[in-house]
């Protein structure tokens, strides 16, 4: 079986679709090829890399990516899922290729919009965290 290419895409790529990413290659396994990239990538959210690091996911490391450099490399991917609110989905470019490709859209609340403390914040974050893992186990059930 082919692997599946999956490009998660959100506004900064510092938290949703870095955790998405990070969830699918650690869920999916040698299934899928995944990646994750921003509208108007930013630095890695320091909330992300914490309830990732909770779960034993290293994301530190990671940097943002621009959805627009991928789309003029002419990468090709079997689903774009956008993780942000329905507002931002928008403006995401839409990949040329096959009609194959699936766009998805799963909106998450931006743990960059969180206000409070940094343990309040970190819990919210811990939300997005599950809502995403959920997400994501639901929809391997559905396409496997």
């Amino acid at each position: 079986m082919d692997k599946k290419k999956v490009l998660f895409v959100c506004v900064h790529n510092s938290a949703r679709s870095q955790m998405a990413e990070a969830l699918l290659k650690r869920d999916g396994g040698e299934n899928f090829e995944v990646e994750s990239a921003g509208l108007e990538p930013g630095e890695l959210n320091p909330l992300a890399v914490e309830v990732m690091r909770e779960i034993g996911i290293d994301i530190s490391a990671n940097k943002t990516k621009s959805v627009f450099d991928f789309y003029r490399e002419g990468k090709r991917y079997d689903f774009v899922i956008t993780v942000c609110d329905e507002s931002q989905a928008q403006k995401c470019p839409v990949f040329p290729g096959t009609s194959a490709t699936r766009r998805i859209h799963w909106s998450f609340d931006d743990p960059a919009r969180f206000q409070g403390t940094w343990e309040e914040k970190l819990e919210k974050t811990r939300v997005v965290k599950e809502q995403i893992n959920q997400k994501i186990e639901s929809w391997l059930k559905e396409i496997s």
